[in-house]
């Protein structure tokens, strides 16, 4: 089979559909990635077939935006800046590609092009669910930076809440273009575009695992869950030397990274640095943006681009990051412990989600100061109850291959 995979987004969204190409392509299919310019080296360098939706300098205007990590503007921007714009894009790729009886369609739930394509061409689709964040249920309600009182509304009141949000926020941004476009095919148009609509009839699947977000029985009944994909360009991207060195010439250090979509965390990264300071610890800064790294690191501080996190996380201490799905996985499975702090969209629900787990806390980040950093991680590092959880949840991993669970679902379609 040919199977199309189209993914949108930052690297965190690409990275699962660049793992889900290498199985299927282990398996003897035809593997074609559809992804912005900016991932072209990557799906390439993967062995993928690799065709363009998007330029790579939008994909970087688009990062350049602060509203983009704005509890309550960040939805609007990143759907009308990223999302819509490629809706037509998707459309055009999965039409060029499809072929029926030899085609199989896997796409981000936020490509939406895609959906439509299905309604039609017909094609086959699997609808990939990147972080449970995005599943609604009235019994046991994501939670959201902008919405913390979600969970503990009465089940009655979160529908209504859901309903809320779909009347003020979603369908006036979505609903306008996704039904301009489907009424070019004569489609009817449609409402309330992420509650039911933008999950496939056919299947559903969640990259993340059952005991990570245990299913709801008003999930929709077609999706499965397969875990945490796990792929971040290992045996692609090697660890560079002067990372390394740095390892092995000292006690673990702790990380830090706010994502690779982030470009506006400069006074974090000065944070994190004080913080090692005043703990007396090594540091290691990982972002692909050079800007946010203050100048004349000291010593015991390295910054680096980018590390495969399976290969650097069993070396460090613990993990700072901005509670992207991606991340918090590769730190769950290190069994690391682990300091959120979660700006907008799904990372306040994973933030919410390792605190119950007991391996990790989270800080909002009008409280990430060098001295609050230090007093977290502190804690963090010295409590043996965190210790034995982490090490309870790295052995949830052990023997398990989510992404061939996810290609076997995804090879049903045919």
């Amino acid at each position: 089979m040919h199977h199309l995979l189209v993914t949108i987004g930052s690297h965190g969204d690409v990275h699962p559909f660049v793992g889900l190409g290498t199985e299927l392509r282990r398996r003897g299919h035809r593997v074609t990635v559809a992804a912005n310019e900016l991932f072209a080296p990557l799906i390439s360098a993967a062995g993928l077939e690799f065709v363009q939706m998007g330029a790579a300098e939008d994909a970087r205007t688009i990062l350049q935006n602060p509203d983009i990590w704005h509890p309550l503007r960040g939805f609007k921007a990143v759907f009308e800046l990223g999302i819509l714009p490629s809706l037509r894009p998707t459309f055009d790729i999965v039409r060029k590609f499809y072929v029926p009886g030899q085609t199989i369609v896997t796409a981000h739930a936020i490509a939406f092009g895609a959906r439509i394509a299905q309604e039609v061409l017909g094609c086959p689709l699997a609808t990939i669910h990147l972080s449970p964040a995005v599943l609604r249920s009235r019994k046991n309600p994501p939670v959201f930076g902008s919405l913390p009182f979600l969970p503990w509304l009465p089940g009655p009141m979160v529908s209504g809440t859901f309903r809320l949000v779909d009347w003020l926020l979603t369908d006036p941004v979505l609903a306008g273009p996704i039904n301009t476009f489907r009424a070019q095919f004569g489609l009817p148009p449609v409402r309330r575009i992420m509650h039911q609509w933008w999950h496939s009839p056919q299947r559903a699947i969640g990259l993340f695992p059952e005991w990570y977000a245990p299913p709801q029985p008003d999930w929709p009944p077609q999706l499965r869950l397969a875990g945490f994909p796990l792929y971040d360009e290992r045996g692609v991207e090697p660890i560079q030397e002067d990372l390394r060195q740095f390892l092995s010439a000292g006690p673990p250090p702790v990380a830090f990274t706010f994502g690779s979509a982030m470009t506006q965390a400069g006074p974090q990264m000065l944070a994190s640095v004080q913080a090692c300071q005043r703990l007396q610890c090594r540091g290691l800064l990982l972002t692909r943006h050079r800007q946010q790294v203050p100048e004349n690191l000291p010593a015991d501080v390295l910054h680096v681009a980018y590390a495969p996190f399976s290969e650097l996380l069993p070396q460090c201490a613990a993990l700072v990051h901005h509670g992207g799905i991606g991340t918090t996985a590769q730190a769950l499975t290190a069994g690391v412990p682990q300091l959120i702090m979660p700006l907008a969209h799904d990372q306040h629900d994973n933030a919410a989600r390792i605190q119950r787990l007991g391996v990790g806390a989270a800080l909002g980040v009008k409280h990430y100061t060098a001295a609050n950093v230090a007093n977290v991680i502190d804690g963090l590092l010295n409590n043996a109850v965190t210790a034995d959880h982490c090490r309870e949840i790295h052995e949830k991993f052990l023997g398990h291959d989510a992404l061939a669970l996810a290609c076997d679902w995804i090879e049903q379609l045919r």
